[in-house]
């Protein structure tokens, strides 16, 4: 007796299909080498979505320099080594042009080329409105998140455009397209990455070098984690993401995927574009979700 088919496709057929789709489609490291021999460079790297991001650049082949402020960047180096990937660690301040200067050398000394630079570091500022935010916590906030990706760019770059080709990738924000999700100084500064990425795509034309950025939604990462733990404390933790049209918050390897595809040539015609990866958080106005039946 004949097996069913489904359009010419036995169920046999059809079953391999989806498993081998649904590998592709989650970026399984063993079923793709898109970054093999070329170098990658990340910042915020210790922890969430850096760290995420760095593991997934090697694990598809890609010799990955891991930085951040925080000593978790050497953990993270050494989770990939210990999977057989490639990577080094730097302890680097992202917002610290001397600090950018030495990552940058540090790619070209290890790798002789870069092939990506991934401008993710970031901090929070906590969530104070307009007239709580000192004028010293608006300068740190927007040296790192702001200055720190522009850095990245204005001095690796260069590379890139000797080589006549790159990806350059930055984690912007929600934050950066809509009041409400973020504090003001860090809603700036992710409003400002977002103008970074179409300014510096169009600096850059002709020169094969692309930029894109990323705007993640509530991300359960590090800088996220008390937003978590309030929730978990007090039995809400249902109630986490409720807003957007997934009913939930993200992971980290959901935002690293986005990154990966951004950066590789899957994506070579994508230049200064944004996506935001929000769960369909900024698809809508704010409204009262409706009942479901």
């Amino acid at each position: 007796m004949r097996s069913p088919e489904l359009h010419g496709l036995s169920l046999t057929g059809l079953a391999i299909y989806s498993i081998a789709l649904t590998h592709f489609i989650r970026g399984i490291p063993s079923m793709s080498q898109r970054f093999a021999g070329r170098s990658i460079v990340v910042t915020g790297a210790a922890s969430g979505i850096g760290r995420a991001s760095a593991k997934l650049f090697a694990a598809e082949g890609g010799s990955v320099i891991a930085a951040d402020k925080a000593a978790g960047v050497n953990q993270t180096v050494a989770d990939i080594k210990a999977a057989g990937g490639k990577a080094v660690a730097l302890e680097m301040d992202a917002g610290a042009p001397a600090d950018v200067k030495k990552l940058i050398e540090l790619a070209m000394d290890t790798n002789g080329k870069i092939d990506v630079i991934y401008a993710n570091a970031g901090i929070s500022g906590g969530t104070p409105n307009l007239f709580e935010q000192s004028e010293a916590e608006w300068r740190n906030i927007l040296q790192v998140n702001l200055i720190g990706p522009m850095l990245a760019i204005q001095i690796g770059a260069p590379h890139m455009i000797k080589a006549g080709k790159g990806a350059i990738v930055c984690t912007a924000s929600v934050a950066g397209l809509r009041n409400g999700a973020g504090s003001p100084a860090y809603s700036a500064s992710k409003a400002g990455v977002i103008s970074l990425v179409s300014l510096a795509a169009n600096n850059l034309g002709g020169t094969g070098v692309r930029v894109n950025g990323i705007c993640p939604g509530l991300i359960e990462t590090g800088m996220t984690k008390p937003v978590f733990d309030r929730a978990r404390a007090k039995g809400t933790d249902n109630k986490i993401g409720q807003l957007n049209p997934l009913r939930r918050a993200g992971q980290p390897e959901e935002i690293a995927r986005v990154a990966l595809f951004l950066a590789s040539d899957d994506a070579s015609y994508v230049n200064g574009q944004v996506l935001p990866v929000d769960g369909g958080l900024s698809s809508s106005l704010p409204i009262v979700p409706p009942r479901m039946v």
